[in-house]
């Protein structure tokens, strides 16, 4: 998991939450030759505060590549079908609570 930021609104779910910081692009994806090429190295290493259910989510439903590839913004995350039904619950839930978060074996 991320390292804890400050209190702040979720970028996914809008929930008033301590924030954990998530790398749009993966930390371990930093050093590929794709990233070099196709990106400024400001924003290989741009972080967004989220809240620990939706970081956890995000990692559960989409694997490093993905992210890098397909969703390497917060606009695109926030279309990702899998990752808005989530953020569309736990929008609802008090601040603190924790999903219990199941596997996912069908990333996709």
């Amino acid at each position: 998991m991320a390292n804890l930021a400050a209190v702040g609104d979720c970028a996914i779910c809008g929930r008033e939450e301590t924030l954990t910081r998530h790398h749009l692009i993966p930390r371990t994806r930093h050093y590929n030759k794709r990233n070099k090429r196709e990106f400024e190295r400001a924003v290989v290493r741009q972080v967004v505060g989220i809240c620990p259910p939706c970081h956890e989510q995000i990692h559960q439903l989409l694997s490093e590549k993905e992210l890098e590839r397909e969703y390497n913004t917060i606009a695109k995350l926030k279309l990702q079908p899998r990752v808005a039904k989530f953020a569309q619950w736990i929008a609802t839930k008090p601040p603190g609570f924790r999903a219990a978060m199941q596997p996912a074996n069908d990333r996709a």
